[in-house]
């Protein structure tokens, strides 16, 4: 881009200097909030869809529903929802390994509807995997010994299977293991959090990554 600058200068007259500004570095890192949004672009453009406002467990469990309702081709009516969830997607006596089982062996629940019928309800759709919607998340907020808001979430068919944290560009990438570790123990796996499901972390400072 080219400037003019004065570099004379009288009641009559003024001399321009013409000059081409050089591109510079940037004088500040890139912020937190910066590499969620670089993250997120990357993801939309390979085909994820971003969902902005789905930020609470009542949300999430209601946009679970939804997609494996599209997923199987069914409609679930209120009753059979709430069976569905008790007995099978948030089984109260589930654990973190009772949820991986059903991500790896079991993602197929006998399903019987109240008029009788029987119908396999399909987690996720391992023949065909293009029939899976992945969708990308942020700063989804969940309480349990404490209030924590995740960074970045990656849903597959409704379920947050992985969870990405960032730490701006210069801060140790040890600093963002320490909040998973610490989200682990103080939300993750509270009671009836779909969180359970996550099969992969991911760390990142912008320049180093590790899962």
């Amino acid at each position: 881009m080219e400037y003019n600058t004065p570099i004379a200068e009288s009641r009559n007259f003024i001399v321009l200097d013409r000059y081409t500004k050089e591109d510079q570095a940037a004088e500040t890192y890139q912020t937190e909030y910066q590499l969620e949004s670089e993250l997120i672009s990357d993801l939309q453009k390979q085909g994820f869809e971003f969902l902005p406002h789905l930020n609470s467990p009542e949300k999430l469990l209601a946009h679970v529903r939804l997609q494996l309702q599209a997923l199987n081709k069914v409609e679930f009516s209120e009753g059979e929802w709430l069976r569905f969830v008790e007995t099978y997607l948030d089984k109260p006596s589930d654990g973190i390994v009772d949820k991986t089982r059903k991500i790896h062996d079991d993602y197929i629940n006998d399903f019987v509807f109240d008029d009788g019928h029987l119908q396999n309800i399909y987690l996720v759709d391992k023949k065909n995997i293009a029939r899976n919607k992945v969708q990308v998340i942020r700063q989804f907020e969940q309480r349990g010994s404490q209030a924590n808001r995740y960074d970045v979430t990656i849903l597959v068919n409704g379920l947050p299977l992985v969870q990405v944290e960032l730490k701006k560009r210069g801060v140790a990438i040890r600093e963002a293991f320490n909040q998973v570790h610490r989200y682990s123990k103080e939300s993750f796996n509270t009671e009836h959090s779909l969180f359970k499901y996550l099969q992969l972390f991911v760390i990142s400072n912008g320049t180093d990554t590790r899962y």
